[in-house]
């Protein structure tokens, strides 16, 4: 036995897509534990968190990249059992969460050094919650956005792993927040996580209802995972000089969209993904959690939102449950 590693099996049991389709393709099997090299830790991996992109991915609409493992899963917590050479930082029992590129639905998982953050006082469950969506929402609203203390922010998906995530970070950096949710249920849940403006978009016009809430001043920004139609709404909402984070489209592409509003208010319409960015900047990106977020996340300041969990043995009834469409919250897998 190596010294940078404990005693562990040489197959794993992972998670695999049968064929491209429906939840019913996903299907467990064993396969070799991935390769360690320089750089990487090799976590047990306890729990995975569920998102959008491994649905896309299951259905056959959404590739890893060419260098990333085929195996679903972008976000996982557990414990280091073996690391290679070249890595002092991280000791072996080491418990961390971690943002990765695949992988994740599976019994060990290649993370980079870099890239993984300590779990200290956090459950499994709540580190497996973390990363995709505090990566994502601290690399558009605070690194590309700069989102200001004053400003007035409009979250879109209130409720939302993305959406309660950019409520809570919004808040603690001091920003103002308005957040648009789908039901009554969902307005009490935003306001406990500290929305100041909730608008129930099946009941009010969130434009109007958002111009009247700044006297017809308009947003700072706003964060937007819905796409289609909302995209020329959140013209109309901005203010001068406003900034638009496209962070999803689940509506899709918009027709017929008017730029003239982008154009006489000068805004910034932008947006981006996460699987695709390099090393270097998921570890810049995990370094700034770590320096300015993660002590609120270990005094629970700020705690990731969880809706349900299931065993890995169940992950077909979890991504029904996240393309249910009426989700609130993260789902995590339980590899136990």
């Amino acid at each position: 036995m190596k010294k940078n590693q404990l005693i562990i099996p040489t197959s794993m049991k992972v998670i695999n897509i049968t064929e491209p389709g429906g939840a019913d393709k996903l299907q467990i099997i064993e396969q070799p534990l991935p390769v360690i090299s320089a750089g990487y830790l090799l976590v047990k991996v306890e729990a995975a968190g569920v998102n959008r992109p491994d649905v896309l991915q299951r259905k056959g609409d959404y590739p890893p990249p060419v260098d990333a493992s085929p195996i679903l899963g972008l976000e996982i917590a557990g414990s280091i059992v073996a690391k290679a050479d070249d890595i002092e930082q991280w000791q072996l029992g080491d418990k961390v969460c971690a943002l990765v590129a695949g992988g994740g639905y599976a019994e060990y998982c290649l993370v980079h050094k870099d890239i993984a953050l300590p779990l200290g006082n956090l459950s499994f469950v709540d580190g497996a919650a973390i990363p995709e969506n505090f990566f994502t929402v601290w690399a558009n609203v605070f690194q590309i956005g700069q989102l200001k203390k004053g400003e007035t922010v409009l979250i879109h998906g209130g409720t939302s792993g993305i959406g309660s995530v950019a409520i809570m970070l919004a808040k603690a950096f001091g920003a103002n927040v308005i957040t648009t949710v789908g039901s009554d249920e969902k307005v009490k849940i935003a306001k406990s996580l500290g929305a100041d403006c909730i608008i129930n978009y099946r009941n009010d016009d969130f434009v109007q209802y958002t111009l009247d809430y700044t006297d017809s001043r308009g947003v700072n920004m706003v964060v937007d995972i819905v796409g289609g139609d909302y995209i020329a709404k959140n013209y109309l909402v901005a203010a001068k000089f406003g900034r638009i984070i496209q962070i999803g489209m689940m509506k899709g592409n918009p027709t017929n969209l008017n730029l003239m509003p982008l154009m006489i208010k000068r805004l910034v319409h932008t947006g981006s993904t996460m699987r695709s960015r390099s090393v270097v900047e998921k570890a810049n990106i995990s370094s700034e959690l770590k320096e300015q977020v993660w002590a609120m996340l270990q005094n629970g300041e700020i705690k990731p939102f969880i809706n349900k969990t299931y065993r890995f043995d169940q992950v077909a009834d979890a991504h029904r449950h996240m393309e249910s469409g009426d989700l609130f919250g993260k789902i995590v897998l339980l590899n136990n």
